[in-house]
This record gives structure tokens, C-alpha cells and sequence, in this order.
């Protein structure tokens, strides 16, 4: 694959070009030998080229458009103004700060004014944005913003509950501890029945 710049997230520094496959697969034999095993063992010969390949799937939201999931509307909604609400959405995601996953559920809703988008395209924002290196706060954050800023709604409403492997599997090795993050826009932030109706239904 040829070298690109990459587009950065929302927020970010300027982009920064994407190195060769040919230096990645170099890049992973240094950190096996930096790790004290030998990158030419019978068990790690592929291992740089599985690598990758992985890093491509983890992080192939930089290469995707969440305004363009959002850009396709139905506005025939019969005059419907209630919550629209998605719940169980997996989140794959990894930590900026140790590359390590963190998994787990996200919630997101939103209240139409003219215009609705089809589910499965909420879902997928979600997935792009936590297909990127990212913390859990701007996660929730960049979720909220592209459904305002492509849906117009009345109010979004985005929960998320992950477990951190950078947490788990290292430094204070705590496991089973959840971190939760919210964020509320529009009517969700200005009413809070509506608040605790979507907390209701998001963990019922």
C-alpha cells in the first residue's frame, strides 16, 4: 500500500502520512525483538504481517466518513417527535494512551425534529469513531456532535460503559471496573425526566 496522508480525528493535530505496509511490518519485528523474542522463530515469522492486518481492521474508522453514514434521511416520520433510541451498541475501541482495547456497550438517542436516519447508520457512526485511537470522553463526544451536527435533532443523548484493558491487564490491574460517559444536548440536557426516561430504557 502506497503512503497517504491520513485524515485525523475531530479535534486533532494536522494529518500526518501514513507510513508504507512495508515500514509498519518492520515497525512490529523491532517491537518482538524489543520485547527479548526472536521475530525470525518459526511461531512469529507471520506474526508482523497478522499485525497489521489487524491494525487495519481496528482502526479502519480514519478511513471512513460519519457525515456521509448520517447524509441519507427520511423526512416522511408522520409527525413522530419522541426518542429515538439505540441500546447494546458493541464498542471496540483502543486507548490512545497504551494502544491497549476498551469494550463495551454504547447508548444513543436522539429526538427528530423533521428528519430521521436509519438505525443501522447510528450504529455505524459509533463504530467509526470507535475504530480510531481514541479516549472514552471525546468517543462520546464526537458520537454526540456528529448526530447535531448532521441530524438537527432536538436533543442527543449518548451513554457509553466500557471496561479498559490498559486498567485490567496492567498498572493497577483492577478488574471488572466500568467506566461510564455521558453527554447530553438540547432537550436532554434542559429536561430531566427526559434524562432519567433515557437512563431507564438505555439500562432496563
Amino acid at each position: 500500500m502506497d503512503a497517504f496522508v491520513s485524515k485525523p480525528a475531530v479535534g486533532d493535530q494536522a494529518a500526518v502520512a501514513k507510513p508504507s505496509r512495508e515500514e509498519a511490518l518492520a515497525a512490529v519485528r523491532t517491537l518482538i525483538a524489543w520485547s527479548g523474542d526472536n521475530p525470525d522463530r518459526e511461531g512469529l515469522i507471520d506474526t508482523p504481517k497478522r499485525v497489521v492486518d489487524a491494525y487495519s481492521e481496528w482502526f479502519e474508522g480514519y478511513d471512513a466518513d460519519p457525515a456521509k453514514e448520517l447524509s441519507r434521511t427520511f423526512e416522511d416520520v408522520q409527525g413522530y417527535d419522541d426518542m429515538v433510541l439505540l441500546r447494546d451498541i458493541e464498542v471496540e475501541s483502543h486507548c490512545e494512551h497504551h494502544m491497549a482495547p476498551f469494550l463495551g456497550k454504547a447508548y444513543v438517542a436522539y429526538m427528530p425534529t423533521a428528519k430521521v436516519v436509519g438505525i443501522s447508520k447510528i450504529a455505524r457512526v459509533v463504530e467509526i469513531f470507535s475504530k480510531r485511537l481514541q479516549t472514552q470522553e471525546t468517543l462520546t463526544q464526537e458520537i454526540t456532535k456528529a448526530l447535531e451536527d448532521n441530524l438537527s435533532p432536538a436533543g442527543v443523548a449518548v451513554l457509553i460503559d466500557a471496561e479498559h484493558q490498559c486498567m485490567t491487564t496492567r498498572g493497577v490491574h483492577h478488574r471488572h471496573v466500568s467506566t461510564i460517559t455521558t453527554r447530553f444536548t438540547g432537550a436532554f440536557k434542559n429536561d430531566s425526566a427526559l434524562v432519567e426516561r433515557f437512563l431507564k430504557l438505555a439500562k432496563g
